[in-house]
């Protein structure tokens, strides 16, 4: 997955809301584990399930490794395939962003979230998500960093050890689709994979960008472990979240100054500006 979080119908995390109302805010995670899954499955499953659900449908996290396939964003240029007769699968597909590979050895995590009923802009999950994956690696000793304008996490230009062979590769990709406030898609995390697929395509639109896996840098890992530890961090991260909205209705409800200071406009994700108000039916592609 890879995609550039662009401005879109948002959710606003207004802590001027009442405190019982933000505890929906901190609504339960089901954890799926759909294990080897052919993409298009997983793709039709997805937007069922985000059509289907209504305000009473509990968020889940998908955690998914599939067999080899390229995936291409809505507005993605074929000429990113770099060769055609790889003999792998390309599926076109409705997040943002460009091109990029799924395979065996990689952690897929969907994340059908109610992005209203958690209080949560685009541009917050996206952060939280790439959090999640940072700590994930830190918890194998591996860093991890963002790179302005270019969603995903990479080896750090200052690794050192095996990472510092690979400086600046990149190690994870994220790419979400809103639609009705909801989003699907998610993020994956490349643990131990043949890596040779992505040198048939420009990840993510990125001509020479390299790919590397925690393997390559030095990390023997089991899937299961590192998929349940992503889950946790993100489920960890949303309760955090939730958490600093509690706390700022509550010290709103006795403190004016503290609620004043929570009425500044919240940002759009990416492109900047006020948030736009909501369309039913537009969704974005973040």
């Amino acid at each position: 997955m890879c995609a550039t979080p662009v401005s879109s119908p948002q959710t606003s995390s207004d802590p001027g809301l009442p405190a019982a109302a933000l505890q929906t805010a901190n609504s339960p995670v089901v954890v799926r584990w759909r294990g080897n899954e052919a993409y298009q499955a997983s793709f039709d499953a997805m937007r069922a399930f985000t059509a289907d659900r209504d305000a009473d449908t509990s968020d889940e996290i998908w955690l998914v490794e599939h067999p080899p396939v390229f995936t291409l964003g809505q507005a993605g240029k074929p000429e990113h395939l770099l060769v055609a007769d790889s003999g792998i699968p390309l599926v076109q597909i409705d997040r943002g962003g460009q091109i990029t590979y799924h395979g065996p050895g990689q952690v897929v995590a969907y994340l059908l979230l109610d992005l209203r009923r958690r209080k949560l802009m685009v541009r917050e999950l996206v952060t939280l998500i790439e959090d999640a994956v940072i700590e994930t690696l830190a918890a194998y000793n591996l860093a991890g960093e963002r790179k302005a304008g270019a969603p995903g996490i990479y080896v750090p230009e200052h690794a050192s050890g095996a990472s510092a062979l690979h400086a600046g590769a990149k190690v994870a990709a994220l790419g979400l689709k809103i639609r009705n406030g909801c989003s699907y898609h998610g993020v994956s995390l490349n643990v131990s994979m043949d890596l040779a697929p992505f040198l048939a395509i420009n990840p993510c639109g990125y001509a020479g960008l390299e790919t590397v896996d925690m393997a390559t840098l030095g990390v023997k890992a089991n899937w299961r472990d590192v998929a349940a530890t992503l889950a946790a961090r993100v489920e960890a991260n949303l309760a955090a979240h939730a958490a600093t909205l509690l706390s700022a209705a509550e010290a709103a409800a006795t403190d004016p100054s503290a609620e004043a200071a929570g009425e500044e406009p919240a940002v759009c994700a990416a492109s900047g500006g006020e948030p736009p108000q909501p369309q039913a039916g537009v969704a974005p592609a973040a």
